[in-house]
């Protein structure tokens, strides 16, 4: 005998589906910048639920990429690369954010390398909340906004901090000699020993309370043009750094490349 197919049937059919729906989040990536970029992303080991994707991708001008990630993505980390030539086997395979691995970055040891601007994420964190911010504790090479679709608060360095970068920081430049990063104070090795380095916030720097912000050199610049980006290690205190959103509005992200 078949059973009449009721409202309530369907109801319940609604019901069961909604939790797969939720189970994945969508984010886009979009270079909005006249020039081509190599993307990537990594997960940095931090949990076992990762986006199934490649971990880097070419996106030319007006480019932009959709996909899924897990809805509890831990430390996702999404940053650009110029002027790349894969050929290269050793070394540099990029002017600024290059990576192990290459086109695709190694999802472990791919970091990108200094100077570079990177999003990043964890979903379904603390209290229930998704974290997010555009960070600069690595410099900058790449403008970038973080926007979402549940009217959370937008993450962003939207200004191309290359060109005014402090002299001791600048770089590096590309074959016009046109400067694509601008490193940061721990990066350019200001105070000559990263180990035990103020600005790197290490050794007996190593805490908020001995890390503030007043002795990270040039902190004002990256901060003051970039106000809602974490600046450097200890940059929470400024509440501008370090974005939540309710993790239950299974919120959508956008990642904007010159914004």
């Amino acid at each position: 005998m078949i059973l009449p197919f009721t409202i309530t049937t369907f109801n319940a059919l609604i019901i069961a589906f909604l939790p797969a729906l939720a189970d994945a989040r969508t984010f886009t990536v979009v270079n909005q910048c006249p020039f081509t970029i190599w993307y990537m992303f990594t997960d940095l080991t931090a949990g076992t639920a990762v986006p199934d994707f490649p971990t880097g991708w070419e996106a030319p001008p007006s480019n932009s990429v959709t996909f899924t990630v897990p809805d509890n993505w831990k430390a996702g980390r999404i940053w650009g690369r110029r002027d790349c030539d894969f050929t290269i086997t050793t070394g540099p395979t990029c002017l600024d954010g290059w990576c192990n691995g290459g086109l695709l970055c190694d999802p472990h040891t791919g970091t990108g390398v200094p100077p570079a601007t990177v999003a990043e994420w964890t979903l379904q964190g603390d209290g229930n909340r998704d974290f997010y911010d555009v960070s600069l504790v690595d410099g900058y090479n790449l403008p970038m906004a973080i926007t979402n679709s549940a009217n959370c608060p937008i993450a962003d360095c939207p200004v191309d901090l290359g060109p005014n970068c402090p002299a001791p920081l600048i770089g590096p430049f590309d074959s016009t000699n046109f400067p694509v990063g601008c490193k940061s104070a721990c990066d350019a090795n200001l105070d000559g020993d990263p180990t035990d380095s103020a600005n790197c916030c290490s050794g007996s720097h190593d805490t908020a309370a001995t890390c503030p912000s007043s002795g990270v050199q040039y902190y004002d610049y990256f901060k003051g043009n970039c106000p809602n980006s974490y600046a450097y290690a200890f940059d929470e205190s400024s509440g501008t750094a370090l974005w939540t959103c309710d993790s239950g509005l299974n919120a959508d992200y956008t990642l904007t490349f010159c914004p």
